[in-house]
């Protein structure tokens, strides 16, 4: 029997990290926090699942974009906290 090989696929370019890097952390990152709060609030019940992916959607949809809006501040923030390495090294 034959192994497949695993999936392939083109990088995207370096300039995309500047939406998939908020849009993934932004999905981890609301999922966790959703799935804390409603459980803290619900308990184990039945049907939690379907509230937890409730509550992730419109987390998410409000975590992402707020993201993107965000981002530019932070990292002027964490340029002025963090001595940059020189260019070149």
């Amino acid at each position: 029997m034959r192994c497949s090989p695993p999936l392939r696929f083109k990088k995207l370019p370096a300039k995309a990290q500047f939406v998939v890097f908020p849009l993934i952390l932004t999905l981890l990152m609301s999922g966790v926090v959703s799935t804390i709060a409603t459980l803290k609030v619900a308990g184990f019940e039945p049907g939690i699942l379907l509230k937890i992916l409730q509550a992730w959607g419109i987390s998410y949809a409000i975590a992402f974009p707020t993201a993107l809006v965000v981002m530019p501040l932070v990292r002027r923030i964490v340029a002025a906290l963090v001595e940059l390495p020189a260019k070149g090294r």
